[in-house]
């Protein structure tokens, strides 16, 4: 007899066949839903099935982002996701990833060819992508005239900045030519001078939301002058339009959020920053002062008039010291000259004449040394103290020794 194995090993040699199965790891699986129970944990927990047969399913919280609508009983749905066993059970189920309303199957396939070969193109690049305008005066809305997302944004605007002009341009937003309405609405602001347009619309199935998957208007998006915002269905649901354009918003509220700029905030931050830029500048002036106070200082000692009286000042102590120096020089040399003059008394012929004494010279003021220099009838001068004595030589004796 073999051996027998337990339930969990059982349990858990299925779960591994399911696992290796590469066809059961995505599967596309088309129903009626049926006991659909949303769980307070987020976990969505239903059955799908046909006219024979039936299937639990299983929707994590993590895995919403998949899911654009709410699942309701008798809903057509194709779920899109992996089947495994649940080993505690004993039973398998499929664990949805993305949940779409039945009949969007093709178009779901069509707007991924069609999202794929856009984005070969180019048209998705974020370089190209033109930035928003953080101070917008004007935005120019593209949607139902009647529908809750002009109202969404009025309020948002309205909130956030009283003062932004919001113009709507009544457009088609599902069904046929809604796609022609909202292009003609992006060719009219372009030629306006708005500076941010918005197009959208509230949430919906694939069907409803297939005028913003459209080629044409994705060109026409990205063809466009001005900033496009694109505000299509809810924060699940994603459209060519919300890859075409410069900004994709979640909501039609949000779209208002980053197109509008909050005037209070601004005001507030302007009147922060005026402040500090005062403050800055009277600190800058202060410093620029005390700097020009240096070089004025600095200046006045280096100013022409300033040299020149330093020079001035100069040249007058230099010139009372040349003086004193002159002074000194002359009391010395009078000092000198006197006593030159005392020794030249004692050699001057003049006041050698004062003692008694006489010079002779002949008429011609020849000076006679010697007795034996004069001839008998030479006539002679006689230089005395108190004048001269004119004289003729009778006869002369010479004494030898």
């Amino acid at each position: 007899m073999e051996e027998a194995r337990s339930v969990s090993q059982v349990n858990f040699y299925i779960k591994n066949m399911f696992t290796r199965e590469y066809a059961l790891n995505n599967i596309l699986v088309r129903g009626e839903v049926s006991g659909c129970k949303y769980h307070s944990s987020g976990h969505i927990y239903f059955t799908i099935k046909d006219s024979s047969s039936q299937l639990s399913c299983v929707m994590f919280a993590s895995m919403r982002s998949g899911l654009g609508f709410k699942m309701e009983e008798g809903s057509g749905v194709i779920v899109q996701g992996s089947i495994n066993v649940y080993e505690r059970d004993g039973r398998y189920q499929l664990y949805a990833r993305k949940i779409i309303r039945d009949g969007g199957g093709r178009l779901y396939e069509e707007y991924e060819k069609m999202k794929k070969r856009l984005l070969e193109e180019g048209l998705f690049d974020a370089d190209r992508k033109k930035k928003i305008p953080a101070y917008a005066k004007s935005i120019g809305v593209v949607t139902a005239p009647d529908g809750a997302v002009i109202h969404d944004i009025c309020n948002v605007a309205a909130r956030r900045n009283p003062y932004v002009q919001i113009y709507l341009y009544p457009a088609k937003v599902q069904g046929e030519g809604a796609e022609d309405t909202v292009i003609k609405g992006i060719r009219y602001f372009a030629k306006t001078d708005v500076d941010t347009i918005i197009i959208g619309r509230g949430g919906g199935s694939i069907e409803d939301l297939w005028a913003f998957n459209s080629e044409k208007l994705a060109r026409e998006i990205y063809a466009c002058d001005k900033p496009v915002i694109s505000a299509v269905g809810h924060e699940t649901d994603t459209t060519i339009a919300d890859f075409a354009a410069d900004l994709r918003a979640p909501t039609p509220s949000a779209a208002a959020e980053l197109a509008v700029y909050p005037y209070k905030e601004v005001e507030a931050a302007l009147r922060e920053a005026a402040y500090s830029l005062k403050w800055q500048i009277n600190n800058i002036l202060k410093i620029k002062k005390l700097k020009l106070e240096q070089y004025h200082t600095v200046l006045k000692h280096l100013s022409p008039q300033d040299i020149l009286r330093q020079k001035r000042l100069y040249i007058a102590d230099c010139e009372d010291k040349l003086s004193a120096v002159m002074q000194q020089r002359i009391v010395a040399a009078r000092h000198q000259l006197e006593l030159y003059v005392e020794e030249l008394k004692g050699l001057s012929p003049l006041y050698k004449l004062k003692g008694g004494y006489s010079y002779v010279t002949d008429k011609d003021g020849n000076n006679i040394k010697s007795a034996g220099d004069i001839k008998k009838g030479q006539e002679l001068v006689m230089h005395m103290q108190d004048g001269q004595v004119f004289a003729t030589a009778d006869r002369c004796i010479v004494n030898k020794t």
